[in-house]
């Protein structure tokens, strides 16, 4: 696990009250960051033996990882979240 970056995430919920926003999740995690995401940016990230399967990672002992930066979300045809950078 040398040389790897951890960080810490928040799963993101689509709020059941409001489908047009996200709400954060109760829970955190700490996550290997095998793609090179930044703080603030929305991640998609997978847990158990599925992070282990991430590219490079298989030899570590790892819980959890992300696998992807989100570029935008649409939930029932509204786009809720797009990305700075997009």
């Amino acid at each position: 696990m040398q040389g790897r970056k951890l960080l810490i995430v928040r799963p993101m919920l689509v709020d059941e009250s409001n489908p047009a926003q996200l709400r954060p999740g109760s829970n955190t995690i700490v996550a290997v960051d095998s793609i090179g995401a930044g703080v603030g940016e929305l991640v998609m990230f997978v847990q158990g033996s599925s992070a282990r399967k991430v590219k490079g990672l298989s030899p570590c002992p790892v819980d959890a990882a992300i696998t992807g930066i989100v570029d935008a979300v649409d939930v029932l045809g509204k786009n809720i979240f797009k990305s700075s950078e997009e």
